[in-house]
């Protein structure tokens, strides 16, 4: 346990040197399987890890997601997402804030990543925003908020590697992943409404559409619906697997981008090459994170820990409050998706010997990701959306977050203390 934890400081060390996490994670990993056992063997599982990890099929589906965000982003629909929210709520107090929460979580639900549901949303509502005179902070924080939902509405990559690491069913986690996502919406539109009856001169009012506008703006989304329904009907009803899903995401959203004239030959190995680029980045994180695991496992820290609590005689709930606390303070530091898979193997078997669901747990634990992602010093998606407003300061920034922040955790305490808001919806279908 001792060895372990001077194994993290290091790599917190290493990492705030500047160094890249995945290598960070390879190198202490590395390191301390080498002192535990030697560096024959650390080399030897080292490799091996490399290569099962790389010829694992079951991971094919996270570059197909990645290649159907990217085609998503090239068949740019994520305008006419944002026209249609626009249109229906954009004369409201707030409405164009309302609008973006609402496009986000719609873009969520064909991405898969919180940062480029953030990044693409940013470009797409933040000029008209500033255009109509909004506080530069909600307007930043409104969209680095909506952007998290990307690892929470399916099909969410931060998902599909927790049901491969756990050999959870990763249809029943993107069904667990609606309803906590269309909370999330309504209780951020909540909390805009809030701030514009509060202080009306940061959310003025947006032009009002027609009804004609507004129709004729929902029969320009019906690609995402279709895309959405397809891809996570089908692998839940046991259609095809998460792997094919990805696949046909992937053909479906190239077809879209094809249709609507905006794919060529140039672009599209273009496209290729930037979802190969960000799937690279993500293996590079598991190969770390991984070599990090085997140290880990073989210094015994699951066990010890399991033990550990065992002794103290505390109730289990408290034990998942301490588990949150100690994720919201790594994700400060480390970036989500390498948490996820740094934290589950150490975790997961202390969550299911004290008799806790899975799949809650697993949607509870992206869900602190997602808040992760807007937490200062880091706050990814706070530098993603500065990236795009360089001179709005980031203390404005955070500043507007503050009240999503909160909400976030609001949200957190109902899922975690109401576990039926994640687990109902998938034991219904499981009926059918």
């Amino acid at each position: 346990m001792v060895l372990t934890l001077i194994g993290f400081a290091l790599l917190l060390f290493i990492a705030f040197l500047g160094f890249p996490l995945g290598f960070s994670m390879m190198l202490v990993g590395f390191l301390g399987f080498a002192w535990v056992r030697g560096t024959g063997p650390a080399l030897e599982t080292a490799s091996q890890q490399i290569l099962d990890l790389a010829l694992n099929a079951n991971f094919v589906v996270l570059p197909l997601f990645v290649l159907m965000g990217v085609f998503v982003f090239r068949a740019a629909l994520a305008e006419d997402i944002y026209e249609a929210a626009n249109a229906w709520l954009g004369n409201r107090r707030g409405g164009l804030a309302m609008a973006t929460v609402a496009a986000c979580g719609g873009f969520a639900a064909i991405s898969g990543s919180s940062v480029a549901t953030a990044a693409t949303m940013a470009r797409v509502s933040i000029p008209p925003m500033r255009r109509y005179k909004y506080n530069d902070g909600l307007a930043a924080g409104t969209v680095a908020a909506g952007g998290t939902m990307g690892i929470l509405i399916p099909p969410s990559a931060a998902l599909i590697v927790y049901g491969i690491l756990t050999e959870t069913s990763i249809g029943d986690l993107f069904i667990a992943g609606i309803i906590p996502g269309i909370i999330t919406i309504l209780l951020y539109i909540a909390v805009i409404w809030g701030v514009a009856y509060c202080k009306p001169e940061l959310a003025p009012r947006a032009k009002k559409s027609s009804w004609s506008h507004r129709w004729h703006t929902l029969s320009k989304v019906w690609g995402v619906i279709v895309l959405f329904f397809v891809i996570i009907g089908g692998i839940t009803l046991g259609i095809f697997t998460p792997t094919e899903g990805g696949g046909i995401g992937a053909v479906g959203a190239l077809l879209f981008a094809i249709g609507r004239k905006r794919m060529n030959l140039r672009i599209f190995f273009y496209s290729l090459a930037e979802a190969a680029e960000t799937s690279a980045m993500v293996f590079t994180i598991a190969f770390g994170a991984l070599i990090l695991n085997n140290f880990v496992i073989i210094a015994e820290m699951p066990n010890a820990l399991v033990n550990f609590i065992e002794t103290l005689n505390i109730e289990p709930l408290m034990v998942i409050l301490v588990i949150l606390l100690i994720y919201i303070l790594l994700g400060t530091i480390i970036e989500g998706l390498a948490m996820i898979f740094l934290t589950v193997p150490v975790f997961v078997p202390l969550v299911d010997a004290m008799g806790f669901d899975l799949i809650w747990f697993g949607i509870v634990m992206v869900m602190v990701v997602e808040i992760s992602l807007i937490t200062p010093p880091i706050g990814l998606n706070v530098f993603v959306i500065k990236s795009m407003m360089p001179d709005v300061p980031l203390s404005s920034m955070f500043k507007g977050i503050a009240p999503f922040f909160a909400m976030d955790i609001v949200r957190l305490g109902l899922v975690v203390f109401i576990p039926a808001l994640v687990l109902w919806l998938p034991s219904v279908l499981v009926r059918f």
